[in-house]
């Protein structure tokens, strides 16, 4: 069996109770190196192989993977965050659907909700934003033409925007051409979770420079929104006039 496993955003204790188990249980680990919090790695048993896939192709990640199934053992595929989000995972699972070698998928807890508890904020706000928008800027890797971050920008949701810390520039002209002000909070968080994580409040209009002199350029989310803001307001779920299946709503 293949175990795809999220890491979770750094942390090691914010791995799930189920990916911890998988680890220590795995005859094999292949691990995302440029992300993983290597920590991770004391979960393994001493005798377990430990393969690094950010030195390796798709190609090289397989052929450890079926060696492992195919020995009649198991290998953990430990995936930063959750393995859901710009993980890769598509075209490992395909591959190994094609050589019919079982595999399942553990979530973890995604970088995006280590970037919210490390800025003490909320994404959806009454008022603010009832949506978020998960993306990434156009690089090396293209994006659809319809899912470019102007036009995301127009809807003035709450994005958190992966992989685009080193093209602030490019960001911030989009995020404006978009829609968004100039004074529409912002933030970078940098490597939410781990012992090094910095956090950067800015706006859309200062993003660039605060990125610049902050001299983060990768690891890093870029969040934006009034969800960052001071105004909302407060939920219905807890007003005593509202009445849920749980309580009656009191008189106004």
């Amino acid at each position: 069996m293949i175990h795809f496993v999220g890491a979770g955003p750094g942390a090691p204790d914010l791995i799930t109770l189920r990916g911890a188990e998988l680890l220590k249980t795995a005859d094999a680990i292949v691990y995302t190196g440029s992300l993983v919090n290597p920590a991770l790695l004391d979960f393994a048993k001493k005798d377990c192989e430990i393969r690094n896939s950010a030195k390796m192709t798709l190609d090289e990640v397989i052929t450890v993977l079926l060696h492992v199934h195919r020995e009649g053992k198991t290998a953990v595929r430990l995936h930063t965050g959750d393995p859901s989000i710009y993980g890769a995972i598509r075209e490992q699972m395909d591959r190994l659907e094609a050589e019919d070698v079982p595999y399942d998928i553990c979530p973890g807890v995604s970088s995006f909700c280590g970037a919210a508890a490390a800025l003490k904020a909320e994404y959806t706000l009454p008022q603010v934003s009832q949506s978020v928008i998960i993306t990434r800027i156009k690089g090396k890797t293209p994006v659809p033409e319809q899912e470019n971050i102007a036009s995301f920008a127009a809807h003035g949701a709450t994005m958190v925007i992966f992989l685009s810390a080193g093209m602030t520039e490019d960001l911030q002209r989009e995020l404006l051409l978009g829609g968004y002000s100039k004074d529409t909070p912002a933030a970078i968080v940098y490597k939410a979770s781990w012992p090094d994580e910095k956090v950067f409040r800015c706006t859309v209009g200062t993003l660039a420079r605060t990125s610049a002199q902050s001299g983060v350029s990768n690891l890093a989310l870029i969040l934006v929104g009034g969800f960052l803001g001071n105004d909302y307001e407060l939920s219905k779920l807890y007003d005593p006039t509202f009445t849920t299946a749980f309580r009656q709503g009191e008189k106004a």
